[in-house]
């Protein structure tokens, strides 16, 4: 495929995922929340895995964008593993469902309408709030007043950056470890021999997928910081 060709099919997807003109040559670091959700999504489409694992994708997505990517998903061949919230996201999208509680792992064959049915219940959320009370707390973050900053301020600014460094560095090498475990998990799920637990091993991977969102939230936010 040609130059101009490529960069014609990579523009056809940045469109379905609602980049369009200008957006287009943003850098990624500009991006809000819900635009690097889309991207991410828009990356996974250019790959050709036959194993997607999805966390909560709809995040930060407005409606079209759900659209859009729920439509995407149902025209992909491969196996999809999506863990959501969003009923009406996996709403014709999920012909299994398998809920974790209790420290056990059931199945449900048929669509989200059919385990909402089956429980008399209009929504995930409702599921979630009958295992899990919430409580709320109300916090509140002290103002720091901007006064003159001192020698002993201006000092301890520039140990808390140091820390900061250090854990960017330490996050950045912990991301790197948890892809390349998930990066086993998936070659196993992809290629499962018959000692394999497939059951374990997507538990396994949405632990990693969990743990691997957090970080680089994390790793984010730190970095802006330092910026």
């Amino acid at each position: 495929m040609a130059v101009g060709d490529i960069r014609t099919k990579l523009r056809d997807i940045l469109a379905a995922f609602l980049f369009k003109g200008e957006d287009i040559d943003k850098k990624v670091a500009v991006l809000s929340g819900g635009e690097r959700a889309r991207l991410a999504m828009a990356k996974l489409i250019l790959k050709p895995y036959n194993l997607l694992a999805l966390d909560e994708p709809t995040n930060h997505m407005d409606i079209r964008s759900k659209d859009i990517l729920k439509q995407a998903l149902k025209a992909y061949d491969g196996t999809l593993i999506i863990v959501s919230h969003d009923r009406d996201f996996l709403d014709g999208l999920v012909d299994k469902l398998y809920e974790f509680r209790d420290g056990k792992v059931r199945e449900h064959l048929g669509g989200i309408s059919d385990f909402l049915e089956k429980r008399r219940i209009e929504s995930l959320s409702e599921l979630e709030r009958h295992y899990h009370p919430s409580q709320d707390k109300a916090a509140e973050e002290p103002v720091k007043s901007a006064s003159r900053t001192s020698y002993e301020e201006r000092k301890s600014v520039s140990k808390e950056e140091r820390k900061v460094r250090n854990r960017v560095a330490f996050l950045e090498k912990e991301i790197t470890r948890i892809e390349q475990a998930m990066k086993k998990i998936e070659d196993k799920l992809a290629n499962p021999s018959e000692d394999d637990d497939i059951m374990e091993l997507t538990r396994e991977y949405l632990e990693h997928k969990r743990e691997l969102d957090a970080k680089t939230a994390e790793w984010m936010e730190l970095a802006e910081t330092l910026e």
